[in-house]
Formats: structure tokens, sequence, C-alpha cells
């Protein structure tokens, strides 16, 4: 997949994957490069609310699969794809509306087929989720 470039608003140069009708409709979710490595974002709106007036878990959990991709991304430069093996979450607090909400992350360890990652979900600078996962890498069948 090909990300393409947000060209307006908010995120504006960041990137995005239209062709993941799922992240499209819970998301739109980005994702950037900043002297600290990988940064990825949404703007909190009135869809990724529960009942009780903050960001759904369930989308916070989505978020955190985006970014397991996001953070790992530089090993599917040679044409291979993944899926989540598992996801572990830990949630710490709520999110607003109208919050932007950030991650970062890090690789903890790349094997040929498997890589490990872990990162912490913030609104507004405050650490709202932690996560962890693994991503089975393969190369797709022709």
């Amino acid at each position: 997949m090909t990300p393409q470039i947000q060209s307006e608003g908010e995120f504006k140069g960041w990137q995005y994957w239209p062709e993941e009708p799922f992240e499209s409709h819970v998301g739109p979710f980005y994702r950037t490069v900043d002297q600290e490595g990988v940064i990825g974002a949404f703007r909190a709106e009135h869809k990724h609310m529960n009942a009780g007036g903050v960001v759904h878990g369930g989308c916070l959990m989505s978020f955190a699969d985006f970014m397991l991709f996001s953070i790992a991304w530089d090993a599917f430069e040679d044409g291979s794809m993944g899926v989540t093996m598992t996801m572990n979450t830990e949630f710490l607090e709520g999110a607003r509306e109208g919050a932007l909400v950030t991650s970062r992350g890090e690789v903890t360890r790349m094997g040929k087929s498997t890589i490990f990652v872990r990162g912490m979900i913030y609104s507004d600078d405050r650490p709202v989720m932690s996560y962890s996962g693994s991503i089975r890498r393969f190369t797709p069948r022709a």
C-alpha cells in the first residue's frame, strides 16, 4: 500500500492510507516523522466518542493498531506485508472531544518474520493508553 499525503487542513503534509476502508471510517489517522521519530495523530471528533463523553476504547485500539504498523513501516519497504498477531492495551485516562490524540513508540525487536512494537497514546500530552504488539511479516503470494 502506498501512503497518500494530506493536502490541506491540520494534518497537511502528513501521510494517510485512503485504501484502508476501516481506518478511513474510524479515523482518519495520520502519520509523520520528526526529529524524534514516528508520530501518529488524529483530532477527537464527536464520531469517536462513547456515551460517557470520551473517545471510545475501540477507536483508541484501532489507532494503536495503526501505530504498530506506522512505527514499523520501514520493515515493509521490501514489498512485504504484515498482520497483527498480538496487541495489548492499558487504558489510563479518557480523551475528550476536540483533543489532539497523538502517539509515539518504538520497535523493540525485529526478527525475520516477527516485529515487536510498543508505544503510548496521548490526549493533549496526557497519557491515555499504552500498547504493545507483534506483527507477522510475510511476502504476498503472486
